[in-house]
């Protein structure tokens, strides 16, 4: 027994060993899978023969390409796209160990079954294991690649580029190369440069102040709303909530861009208006799109006119879902409208709604539309000429200030990297909440 039992090692040791050496050989030696451990085979040779090209884009991402300034601009090394070949050689290297290891572990299951008392080795259909054992990875392949080279190669990328001086005017490819700096720009953010880390604390902080009040600005609205409709009992509820739907089903850059024209402080309508109706002195007007904190104030208004009806929408839904025996019995108990309200369908409704308000708050933070097309990053502070970062400026309208007019790459990713720090856990939070994942896990 002693001795089967070091027989049966020493032969999975073997075709651990054989396995490891070349891809499907272990199939071929001692499994005799000669379909499978052909076709294995066949992907080894060819990352064999597609390995100098490989070797040399690792090799470009390294270096990022020398400057040729006597040469024609198409001639010289462009490092951008040195660092995405780069970037996508390393997926390709990273797939292809990953499919190694999986027929290492194929070999060591199929050879520990071939040797399992009770159990016959079905080496007559070579497509048996296809068929069953591996087609759920064959099912999954195709997203799996998708994933990779279109979200997570972009990822990288962005990432990477963090950790360059990939900016204008001195390197900016083809006409000049982009060299590793390492920490260098995030030194410079958080502390190096006193100009980009001011501005960097006030974006962050604005940005932060924002996503809460435009959270909850809407989320209160809403739910107030969403109450008042469903517990009145007037006949034209319908008709109200219709009303209400509306700056909803209006497109948000169509609302924004609307909005920015009538707060115009020289010819804007409400300005005007005021005007007309002698609240405000003719020659006078309410700088809302030109004073840093009104501005602000605006933005936190207009969105809270365009965001109510997403959640009264929501909030309406939750309610339905409430027994109305709960009210029925806390009438009889003798509470009043705001003692149901505050003590059953506020408790209710926030149990039922709270992922989609940490949902909306991680949106907000990224709420690009509701910022740029308002007010477009306005008004101007004092180190704006040097950072492009605006008084009503949120994390994500900076970063396209840097990317379009600054063309500061390096500062742009730098942000991108921090907002994804910041926002991941909410994401992670979110979708760990999800009944799908719960019953997802084992």
């Amino acid at each position: 027994m002693v001795e089967q039992r070091r027989s049966m090692t020493r032969g999975r040791t073997k075709v651990l060993i054989v396995s490891l050496a070349f891809m499907g050989l272990g199939h071929i030696v001692f499994l005799k899978q000669y379909l499978k451990g052909i076709l294995l085979a066949l992907i080894e040779l060819g990352m064999i023969l597609f390995s100098p090209r490989i070797v040399e884009a690792l090799y470009h991402l390294i270096t990022l390409g020398t400057p040729k300034p006597d040469l024609p601009i198409r001639q010289r090394d462009n490092s951008v796209f040195m660092l995405i070949d780069g970037v996508m050689m390393l997926a390709v290297l990273g797939l292809y160990l990953a499919v190694y290891a999986i027929t290492v572990r194929s070999a060591l299951r199929t050879w520990d079954e071939s040797r399992t008392p009770g159990r016959m080795h079905r080496n007559k259909n070579p497509f048996n294991e296809l068929l069953n054992k591996a087609f759920p990875l064959l099912g999954l392949s195709p997203a799996v690649l998708l994933i990779l080279f279109f979200v997570v190669v972009p990822l990288v990328f962005s990432v990477l580029v963090a950790f360059t001086n990939y900016s204008t005017p001195d390197h900016i490819p083809p006409n000049n190369t982009v060299d590793w700096v390492g920490v260098q720009n995030f030194v410079a953010m958080f502390g190096g440069e006193k100009s980009w880390t001011g501005a960097l604390g006030r974006v962050a902080l604005w940005t932060a102040v924002w996503a809460a009040l435009a959270t909850a600005t809407c989320y209160l609205g809403g739910t107030l709303l969403a109450v008042v409709l469903h517990e009145s009992k007037i006949k034209v509820i319908p008709f109200f909530r219709t009303v209400f739907i509306l700056p909803y089903a209006v497109p948000a850059v169509v609302s924004m861009l609307v909005w920015q024209n009538l707060l115009n402080g020289s010819f804007g309508t409400v300005n005007r208006t005021l005007m007309a109706l002698h609240i405000l002195k003719e020659g006078a007007v309410i700088p809302w799109l030109s004073n840093q904190w009104l501005a602000k104030f605006t933005c936190v208004l207009v969105n809270f006119w365009a965001g109510v009806p997403y959640f009264m929408l929501l909030v309406t839904g939750t309610l339905t879902a409430i027994p109305q025996d709960i009210y029925e019995a806390s009438s009889i108990d003798g509470a009043n409208s705001f003692q149901r309200f505050f003590k059953i369908t506020l408790p209710l409704v926030l149990y039922q709604t709270m992922p989609l308000i940490i949902m909306s708050f991680t949106f907000n933070i990224n709420n690009f539309g509701a910022i740029f097309f308002l007010t477009g990053g306005a008004p101007i502070v004092a180190d704006t000429t040097t950072t492009s970062a605006a008084g009503t400026d949120i994390l994500v309208t900076w970063i396209y200030k840097l990317t379009i007019t600054l063309m500061d790459y390096k500062y742009a990713s730098v942000l991108a990297v921090m907002i994804f720090i910041v926002l991941a856990p909410f994401a992670i939070f979110n979708f760990r909440r999800t009944k799908s994942f719960k019953e997802g896990r084992v």
